[in-house]
């Protein structure tokens, strides 16, 4: 016990982190900008409040709101925010209540491509080429010129508005199968113009964004993360010594940190998040205005998502590769649930680490962590109950869901290991 309360005050976890000249991070942890789905009509609600609120009262560094499109062509989802002037003003009572609780305040801006909808983007759905989208499922167009120099605009407006909001950080979503990895991946990207074929073609949207953003950024003081996929799941998608390319072009514009994930949300889903989604679950919440897709994913989403095996830090090793290969700031998530996983992370050279499904299992996570030892681990089991509802409902963790959760429900996630 002696050696262990040793290693813990030697620990780099609750040491203060400079994000950048203008803002210091109280530790060494940020709650990752994992999709709430608690807006209403694109805009922040009371709801999205608490829960951010209760994690910065919980302990942690940074709390990252998450899925912000930076247009209306970029949303999927009503319950999605869309940055803009109209919701300046109760985004700004989110982040001043935020700061109240001594942590710092992020917001995810991106733009989520051929994962919209007619419906919710007001346009028909948009991609680095045209095609159809199984998992929306919605057809999507190719982008012209002019709406990809557009839409780098938008990013960098969008960080004068989160500014404007009092975020103190912006995390560019460049991952996961959205707009910006669409242009990146060649499994999406099947262009034959400057925007297609080779890896520096590819890139050429990515960066046209990222030099709008930091520009602003730089303006404002805003901090920058980006979120980075080390592979995309799949052989045809991107793999690690192409994503190592990428980042040392990410890194070239001095961002603060990049977060570095895998997976594609319309190929490979759970390659994000790892486990067993619980389809039937899933069907459950959703809405008879979505009656073909409840069908298809109550019958044959189990064949169409493909399962992950769960372990503690599950891109860790990847992530060290980046961490051989870069030389600036990096972010580590996926898979943390102790004190003893985000030791092991920090001791491998990484500045921070991102959480979220243990934060929603326990907003006060952080703080249990510094009130114990390196014994202390999260009460997530990762039955994934909370993202089998994202989409149809706020993001809750079966273990104090406030709902009542049907027989069949829990007999569903009895069976995950």
């Amino acid at each position: 016990m002696a050696d262990e309360k040793k290693d813990l005050k030697e620990s780099k976890l609750f040491t203060p982190y400079k994000l950048n000249e203008h803002i210091t991070l109280r530790n060494r942890t940020i709650r990752s900008a994992a999709f709430e789905s608690m807006g209403k009509d694109f805009g922040p609600t009371q709801k999205l409040k608490d829960y951010h609120v209760s994690v910065a009262k919980g302990g942690v560094g940074m709390t990252t709101l998450a899925y912000a499109s930076i247009n209306r062509s970029g949303v999927s989802f009503n319950s999605q925010l869309w940055l803009r002037d109209e919701i300046i003003e109760p985004l700004k009572d989110i982040t001043d209540a935020i700061h109240a609780e001594g942590a710092a305040a992020g917001i995810q801006i991106g733009h989520c491509g051929n994962m919209t909808h007619w419906s919710t983007a007001g346009s028909f759905p948009v991609s680095a080429s045209n095609g159809f989208n199984l998992y929306s499922p919605t057809f999507h167009r190719r982008m012209s010129h002019a709406e990809i120099r557009e839409t780098a605009k938008d990013f960098g407006k969008a960080v004068l508005l989160a500014h404007e909001a009092g975020f103190d950080s912006v995390e560019v979503h460049a991952g996961h199968g959205y707009l910006i990895s669409q242009f990146l991946s060649p499994w999406t990207n099947r262009r034959r113009d400057e925007f297609g074929g080779s890896l520096e073609n590819r890139m050429r949207f990515m960066k046209m964004c990222l030099e709008e953003v930091m520009e602003n950024a730089l303006k404002t003081n805003t901090a920058v993360l980006v979120k980075h996929n080390m592979e995309d799941g799949f052989k045809s998608g991107i793999q690690i010594p192409e994503s190592i390319e990428i980042a040392k072009e990410i890194e070239k514009f001095n961002v603060n940190g990049i977060v570095l994930s895998s997976g594609f949300v319309s190929r490979a889903p759970m390659a994000v998040m790892r486990g067993r989604i619980p389809t039937k679950t899933m069907s459950y919440y959703m809405g008879w205005n979505e009656w073909l897709q409840k069908i298809v994913v109550d019958l044959f989403g189990h064949w169409m998502i493909k399962d992950y095996k769960f372990e503690e830090c599950f891109f860790l090793e990847n992530a060290k590769k980046f961490r051989e290969a870069l030389k600036g700031p990096l972010v580590y998530v996926g898979g943390i649930v102790s004190r003893e996983g985000i030791e092991k992370v920090l001791d491998a050279g990484f500045e921070m680490v991102q959480m979220a499904r243990c934060l929603i299992n326990d907003p006060a996570f952080v703080n249990k962590m510094k009130e114990g030892d390196i014994s202390t681990r999260s009460g997530c089991d990762h039955r994934d109950y909370c993202i089998a509802r994202m989409y149809s409902k706020d993001m809750q963790c079966c273990h104090n869901c406030k709902e009542h959760i049907p027989d069949k429900v829990w007999k569903e996630l009895a069976k995950i290991d």
